[in-house]
């Protein structure tokens, strides 16, 4: 191996985290798939290993919102939804999951009473899994002047994690607050929240951290 190469390789391969400040610019939180159906206990014929605390988690969501809020910063809500006919399921019942998020069905609608929705929120609906996917999610964030999405929601390997993907390829500054998302097991949550730093080092931080960010954000001001 010559020295280029050498270089190449060892520069692909370092471990040396890069100090990514947690906002930059005007952030906005996305708040993910937080549904009814997180707070109920799953169907007899519904097979996915989840976490545990998954409750606990979208419950803490709150905690996000409101820090947000009193900073200031903007908060978009999510509804994954799929019309009563399912023709608009594409793919998604190809692999692991089953029926989910269908319009009427007590489970779908957004978990107002734990998120504290206004009415006059920010509220976009999806039929895929990335909030991106075929939603106005590009056109708000344009007008809001966002630099830096922080994630929230869930799943933490489903739609949280192809979001921030989406994200990172828009050129977005992604973050996710772990204890604020919930995956479809603890092995695939973990996994996803290891490949969201991957794609970008200080991704991943705690519900105190980001309400204690937001705050001090406050105190500065916001970027034009």
């Amino acid at each position: 191996m010559d020295a280029r190469g050498l270089v190449w390789k060892i520069s692909f391969v370092t471990n040396v985290k890069k100090k990514n400040p947690f906002i930059v610019g005007n952030p906005v939180v996305l708040a993910i798939d937080i549904q009814q159906g997180s707070f109920v206990p799953p169907p007899p014929n519904f097979h996915l290993p989840l976490m545990p605390d998954t409750i606990e988690r979208m419950s803490r969501t709150r905690s996000v919102i409101d820090a947000a809020r009193a900073a200031d910063i903007p908060v978009i809500f999510f509804q994954e939804i799929h019309r009563a006919s399912l023709i608009d399921f594409g793919r998604e019942l190809d692999g692991s999951e089953g029926l989910h998020c269908v319009e009427g069905r007590p489970g779908t609608p957004i978990a107002r009473d734990v998120v504290g929705l206004r009415e006059d929120d920010y509220v976009i609906q999806k039929r895929r899994y990335s909030c991106f996917f075929g939603t106005e999610l590009e056109i708000l964030l344009k007008a809001l002047k966002a630099k830096t999405l922080i994630l929230i929601g869930g799943f933490t390997d489903v739609c949280v994690h192809y979001t921030f993907v989406d994200g990172h390829q828009h050129d977005y500054h992604c973050r996710v607050v772990h204890d604020c998302v919930a995956g479809s097991s603890i092995k695939a949550h973990t996994a996803s929240l290891e490949a969201m730093e991957y794609l970008q080092h200080g991704a991943n931080v705690d519900c105190a951290y980001a309400v204690d960010a937001f705050a001090q954000h406050a105190s500065k001001g916001t970027d034009a």
